[in-house]
């Protein structure tokens, strides 16, 4: 197979067969970054936007970016796991690429900052401050910030800096004409941007309704004269630095220690891992740079990211609403399932029929009453769920700790090693334990993935089963944001399969055989294949077929070779890919039945589904499970089939109305990106439609 990277031509005889995970991922950013720049989407919105590509950013250069540069510095080309590009030339067009989007970046944000000022929302620096503003200033910069911050006089022996995210760079030209007691006439200084400090301050809304707002940076700036009043100086510069380091957790082999322990220590060393992004004020003298990168180990200028005077824009995410409703997307009341009030005892509702929620357009709280049931219910005598990401605060969590202190049986696997919720979840795993929950960890090499639930209860002297599956993280946070199904069901069959994973956690991970559930690492890849190895066969014998699926990120290879082989049997296949997609649709001969779109708005879309045509009776599947080497070899994940036609026809509703989407989807196609929006014709926006479709159905 061959590959060429997106930034090249296709020349005669080259045949395109995947586009690299790492540039494709790249390019899902540049789609985020589309919407901080879409003049249609609310100002605090596009700046939280902003936030999100730069949040996302960050983690790229943690894990994926410091992947490939480990294999450049390993000496190895790397083309084999790369799809056929070497580890250095991908380097080079990664950082090549973030440059662009860096500042693209900047002058988006310049943007969104002049037409805030038009509603009367200014953001001030150190230099535009005024008389009347300065007392609040001062008292909330001694009150709140000069007790947090550290500052550190750079000297010439070993100084640690490891811990160090974000910070100024100081560069002190003393009074030499003076009397000083230092030798040189300049100091250098770091000081760090506590992240715990609120990003942004808000001054007091003015009588005329104006309102300002200054940066923590600009608010240090402002008060150098209280950090450095002990030195005689004539001039400060100081400047932004962002260092990111490697974010791969290296888990020590000592059995000494819990695996718990083990992967705290690795968490904790984060702080000491290499560096592979250094991101800079563009304007910083040569001379304060290479100091820069002497004391935080920086040895290579590759690693360097020329940017803006401000960073760590991930904490425009959390940019304050300023009571401007008018400036942020209307919020939308979650609604209610069709026959199922939250006022009804769902348990004994799913012992009649399975339901599906639909979050956010539907209310995240079915399932916590569903736990809370099962914690009060007397006949229920044992829980079993898989925790992957939870809020911090959970209610989930607060309900199985109630459960137990009910008498019930509590099982819960926490996976340890869910990527930067390490910590958090260890926390939780004991507080759990603690609380008398029956704790299952994880094994290095093997995540825990999917999302479940198992509640067994006692009916007419039998037990009966009852639970859930997801699509998303049981966190009723990220609930409000991330589109997920979760399908709440009695099926007997189906709920043997659940527990048969539960088993396989629990007991030496044995090797076990189900009847409906797809589970890996045992059989999805292979159950994929055979489904899409039908769809083809009835393709060829004139009988109906069609694949349709809606993934987080598509990058294995061999499966996308699959998916090109029935494209080129003639079966149509539609597919709705947010993220990463290493798979490139529309090439004549190889991919010509295959359209990929990716919707980005308001709500992250995050469900997998799979809908296979099947000869007229269609398959339809909710997952955890992306289409990734690691979903089908290094994780536990659950794909449930929808048995329910009702159900069926509301995932096949919502993936069209998906499919239809003319305003904030965009079509990939060979290589290339551009926006599907379309002229003269009524604009359909899933999200919003989807929300109407649902309103309509909990009426009817």
């Amino acid at each position: 197979m061959e590959f060429i990277p997106m930034n090249q031509k296709k020349t005669e005889n080259k045949k395109f067969n995947f586009v690299n995970r790492e540039l494709s991922w790249l390019n899902f950013n540049e789609r985020v970054l589309e919407e901080a720049s879409d003049k249609t989407v609310p100002l605090i919105e596009r700046l939280r936007f902003l936030g999100i590509f730069s949040n996302n950013l960050d983690e790229f250069f943690q894990v994926r970016f410091a992947s490939v540069k480990r294999i450049a510095q390993s000496g190895k080309s790397g083309k084999k796991v790369l799809g056929g590009i070497e580890a250095k030339e991908l380097l080079k067009s990664i950082t090549n690429k973030v440059i662009e989007l860096q500042q693209k970046s900047n002058t988006i944000l310049n943007d969104i900052e002049r037409e805030l000022k038009k509603e009367n929302v200014v953001f001030i620096n150190e230099k535009q401050v005024k008389n009347y503003q300065i007392q609040y200033l001062t008292d909330y910069f001694l009150e709140k910030v000069n007790p947090s911050l550290v500052t550190v006089i750079l000297k010439e022996e070993y100084q640690d800096f490891t811990d160090n995210k974000t910070f100024f760079a100081i560069k002190m030209e003393l009074n030499s004409n003076r009397n000083n007691s230092l030798s040189e006439n300049k100091i250098y200084a770091f000081i760090e941007l506590p992240k715990k400090l609120d990003r942004f301050i808000v001054l007091p809304v003015e009588k005329n309704g104006m309102q300002f707002i200054m940066m923590l940076d600009d608010l240090i700036r402002f008060h150098f004269h209280l950090i450095f009043s002990m030195f005689d100086y004539k001039k400060i510069d100081a400047h932004m630095f962002k260092i990111t380091r490697d974010g791969e957790l290296d888990i020590e082999e000592n059995f000494g220690k819990s695996y718990a322990e083990k992967i705290m220590n690795s968490v904790r060393d984060r702080i000491f891992a290499d560096p592979v992004r250094l991101v800079h004020d563009k304007n910083i003298d040569p001379v304060t740079l290479e100091k820069v990168m002497g004391k935080l180990g920086v040895k290579s200028k590759k690693s360097l990211i020329p940017g803006g005077r401000y960073h760590r824009r991930a904490d425009y995410m959390k940019f304050p609403s300023l009571n401007r409703s008018d400036l942020m997307y209307q919020k939308t009341i979650p609604l209610s399932v069709k026959n199922l009030g939250l006022e009804q005892n769902i348990i004994q509702a799913v012992s009649k029929k399975d339901y599906l929620i639909y979050t956010p357009y539907h209310s995240f709280s079915y399932l916590i009453k569903f736990l809370r049931e099962s914690a009060l219910d007397p006949n229920v005598k044992t829980i079993k769920i898989t925790l992957y990401r939870l809020a911090r605060y959970s209610q989930v969590v607060s309900s199985l700790i109630n459960a137990v202190k009910n008498g019930k049986k509590v099982v819960v696997y926490v996976e340890l090693q869910a990527r930067f919720d390490e910590e958090n979840n260890i926390n939780i795993a004991d507080k759990l334990e603690k609380s008398g929950v029956q704790i299952i960890m994880g094994v290095r090499g093997l995540k825990v993935h999917s999302k479940i639930c198992l509640v067994l209860r006692y009916e007419k002297d039998k037990i009966k089963k009852y639970g859930f599956v997801s699509t998303g993280n049981f966190n009723e946070y990220t609930a409000k944001i991330y589109t997920d199904y979760t399908l709440f069901t009695s099926n007997q069959k189906l709920l043997k399969d659940v527990s048969k994973v539960f088993d396989f956690l629990e007991v030496n991970y044995e090797f076990k055989r189900y009847k409906h559930l797809i589970v890996s690492p045992h059989y999805t890849y292979q159950k994929l294949i055979e489904l899409i190895d039908n769809e083809i066969r009835n393709k060829l014998i004139g009988i109906k077929s069609k694949i349709r699926l809606k993934l987080n990120s598509i990058t294995n290879y061999k499966i996308i070779s699959k998916l090109y082989e029935a494209s080129n049997a003639g079966v149509k296949i539609e597919m709705i890919v947010r993220g990463v997609c290493c798979l490139i649709p529309g090439v004549k001969n190889m991919s010509e039945n295959i359209k990929v779109i990716s919707v980005v708005d308001k709500y992250l879309e995050h469900p997998r589904i799979y809908i296979f045509e099947n000869a007229g009776k269609t398959k339809v599947y909710i997952s955890s499970a992306d289409w990734m080497t690691r979903n089908f070899e290094n994780r536990i994940e659950v794909t449930c089939p929808i048995y329910d036609i009702d159900l069926q026809n509301q995932i096949i509703d919502t993936f069209n109305i998906s499919w239809k989407d003319n305003v904030k989807s965009r079509l990939i196609n060979e290589l290339k990106l551009r926006n599907i929006r379309k002229q003269n014709i009524v604009k359909t926006r899933s999200q919003f439609e989807t929300y109407k479709y649902f309103k309509n159905l909990s009426s009817k």
